[in-house]
């Protein structure tokens, strides 16, 4: 059976990466399916790091599975609130929706001093770093903020440890900045969510598919305030990477107008295929506040939207793996 290769790029967003749990899920699930580099940021970061530390303890099944584990510890830890039906009005649970108020107005440093943080110990009992660093099935890019600078900076396989993954999914309104070498660094999707050059110029594989917790297009303008804070945080968290995947398209488009490509980028950005895994209507009208909610039925009703997205690219895109994009790219322009 022809292996065909894919490299991932996961998108951020909080519990709302349970979408994209079921997306793995689904995907793990075809025999002929390998991946070589992954990219992720925040909560793409732990679904990457999880993925590449339960293949490398039992294959795709065994990435399934800590997939599973680690969601499922993950909803322990969630807010105590009524029974909640996942629906198109996406009603932001009370106690999570009251949190996510008064960070607007308490720091971290003042609400949680201690800085406790429940992922710090299920990802160390989970992920065994150690053995990560000594042999990852996959190229990791894990993307982290610089707060001096504002830069991006990637974490790779061989240097991972906890406190990478947590700079990845340091939200600074609910966590004190995580310190790696004494640089201070907040969550990734300010500079990169996620990141798709590392995957283009550090991999051979020649197809990217990117995993997407935000809808690229909302049909109607905000016009109350909780809406339009909704957008002006969406706007944070997607605008670097709206603006690689225009730079992406803009130089496919440049470098197909000439007949023959003789240096290795333009060789390289002519066999880029790009693939797009998007949320579903009813995932885009969830509020921000949603991210924070932790419940396990919630989450396994987003693992069921994400393994039913997958199938339906599956279906309608696997021939194209290897051959050429299933996304228009132009649409980025």
């Amino acid at each position: 059976m022809a292996v065909r290769k894919l490299n991932l790029a996961l998108q951020g967003g909080g519990a709302h990466g349970a979408f994209t749990w079921g997306v793995l899920d689904r995907l793990l699930e075809e025999p002929d399916l390998a991946f070589e580099g992954v990219s992720g940021t925040s909560a793409g970061a732990m679904n990457a790091v999880v993925l590449a530390s339960g293949w490398q303890q039992g294959g795709r099944e065994g990435a399934r599975e800590l997939l599973a584990r680690f969601w499922e510890q993950v909803s322990l830890h969630a807010i105590p609130e009524p029974p909640v039906v996942l629906s198109a009005n996406g009603g932001a649970p009370t106690l999570a929706g009251l949190m996510l108020q008064i960070s607007h107005y308490v720091s971290p440093y003042d609400m949680n001093p201690l800085d406790i943080n429940p992922l710090r110990g299920l990802v160390e009992r989970l992920v065994d770093f150690e053995q990560l660093r000594a042999g990852s099935p996959f190229s990791l890019f894990i993307a982290a903020t610089d707060v001096q600078t504002g830069k991006i900076r990637l974490f790779r396989e061989q240097e991972l440890d906890t406190e990478h993954l947590l700079a990845s999914a340091c939200l600074p309104n609910l966590h004190q900045a995580i310190e790696v070498d004494g640089r201070s660094y907040w969550d990734g999707g300010f500079s990169g969510n996620p990141a798709i050059y590392p995957l283009i110029f550090e991999t051979d594989c020649n197809d990217v598919l990117v995993i997407l917790l935000q809808p690229l297009l909302r049909d109607s303008t905000p016009s109350s305030a909780s809406a339009i804070q909704e957008r002006v945080s969406e706007f944070g968290f997607q605008t670097t990477f709206l603006r690689e995947m225009r730079a992406i398209s803009h130089i496919q488009q440049e470098v197909c107008r000439v007949p023959v490509s003789f240096g290795l980028f333009e060789r390289r950005m002519r066999r880029l295929c790009m693939h797009l895994i998007e949320t579903d209507e009813l995932l885009a009208t969830l509020g921000r506040a949603t991210k924070y909610d932790t419940r396990l039925h919630f989450l396994e009703s987003l693992k069921y939207r994400g393994r039913q997205k997958a199938d339906d690219w599956l279906v309608q895109h696997a021939g194209a793996i290897g051959r050429r994009s299933s996304y228009n790219m132009e649409l980025f322009l």
